[in-house]
């Protein structure tokens, strides 16, 4: 399954802000805080982190490991001082570090969860934010995060049934409603999505944001029209709002007006250039309108955007396909099975591709794997799913 990435605009849909959390000096390994030197230089990273002097952070944080490389706290931090940069790999080797020593403490398993989920790796997210839901089954973010996740990942009885707790604080705010009623809605539990529905509703204000939500509400329904009416209101209201454009182009793309899905996803790739789903989309359009070309060339922004857009590998291997280039368009598969092995589309493309080149037992193969994991999906609701990029902005 291929998922929406972060981004960055102006404004903040996550309903609690998913900052990392640093680790207090009353953390620090037992055998560091004894020794007056790594403490005093624990204690100024610390308040250089909490003033955003990520430099200086970083080089006391490494200066307590120098005296003491069991000071599980400084690790930590240093993993902290990483996802504020995104220097993603780093992050995960820190935090990994700290957690191992460190096993009781929360703050670095959801850390461990944030690095993941800002790289929308949610598969892997979804263990740390557990492990700390367990612990803290009060905990809000942790538990918002999971949903979210759970969301994300199709898991949709698992999300409705992690986010309806939240109800009471967060019923107020449109994200949240329209995620549980979609969650709710394909869970098949019908009293909590009328709830969370019928709350959408009441909550209508006639606010862009408003019209933004109201929209999507009914694009995954299939209700195209009532979509697009939605979305345009938005439009009117304010042209610069983050994914109503986006949101557009999805809907026309869906009643096949090609043309205005093309000139929607341009309108928004310029309020946000950094989606590479704008150029995703884009992609799919022009492979619909058979320019190839264009097709190639919005695939590959795409992908510089967000290399693990498993939809723009599989569309750069369809035109290949199409091209009869078929080495090329193996090496496209390739590259987007080891981003996602769970996509039967995935297989099914490389069976079509190998069936093409005679190799007909390859081929078989490739196809049985495909049906194999249709079959194991069965139970999930099989309802087209639309991409949500503005529940994703990175507060940070």
């Amino acid at each position: 399954m291929s998922s929406a990435r972060i981004t960055r605009g102006c404004i903040v849909w996550l309903l609690l802000v998913a900052t990392p959390i640093a680790i207090s000096a009353l953390q620090v390994a037992p055998e560091t805080a004894k020794s007056g030197d790594p403490a005093q230089l624990f204690q100024r990273g610390q308040e250089a982190l909490n003033h955003g002097q990520l430099d200086e952070a970083e080089r006391d944080f490494r200066g307590v490991l120098a005296l003491d490389q069991r000071a599980g706290g400084a690790y930590a931090n240093l993993g902290v001082v990483y996802m504020r940069r995104r220097q993603w790999t780093k992050a995960l080797e820190m935090l990994q570090k700290a957690e191992q020593l460190m096993p009781l403490v929360a703050g670095i398993r959801l850390n461990v969860g944030l690095a993941y989920y800002r790289q929308n790796e949610f598969l892997k997210a979804i263990p740390a934010f557990e492990s700390v839901l367990r612990d803290q089954p009060d905990a809000e973010q942790p538990r918002y995060l999971l949903g979210l996740c759970y969301f994300f990942a199709e898991r949709w009885a698992d999300a409705a049934a992690t986010l309806e707790p939240l109800w009471a604080r967060e019923s107020g705010k449109l994200p949240y409603l329209y995620v549980l009623s979609n969650a709710a809605h394909r869970s098949g539990r019908t009293e909590l999505d009328d709830r969370a529905t019928a709350q959408l509703i009441k909550l209508g204000d006639g606010s862009p944001e408003y019209h933004l939500f109201v929209g999507k509400f009914h694009l995954n329904l299939g209700q195209y029209d009532l979509a697009l009416a939605d979305f345009q209101a938005a439009a009117e209201a304010n042209a610069q709002l983050p994914f109503v454009h986006f949101n557009l182009g999805v809907t026309y793309r869906k009643k096949q007006d090609y043309e205005r899905a093309r000139d929607e996803f341009l309108k928004d790739a310029a309020v946000e250039p950094d989606l590479g789903l704008n150029y995703d989309e884009l992609g799919d359009v022009y492979w619909l309108m058979q320019k190839d070309r264009e097709a190639e060339k919005s695939y590959r922004e795409a992908l510089r955007r967000d290399a693990r857009l498993v939809n723009s590998m599989l569309g750069l291997a369809k035109i290949y396909q199409r091209q009869q280039k078929f080495a090329a368009a193996l090496a496209e598969v390739d590259v987007a099975e080891k981003t996602d092995t769970a996509r039967s589309d995935v297989h099914y493309l490389r069976g079509r591709v190998l069936l093409q080149m005679g190799r007909k037992e390859e081929a078989r193969k490739e196809l049985a794997a495909a049906e194999k994991i249709e079959n194991e999906h069965q139970k999930q609701a099989k309802m087209d799913t639309v991409p949500s990029p503005e529940l994703l902005q990175d507060t940070q």
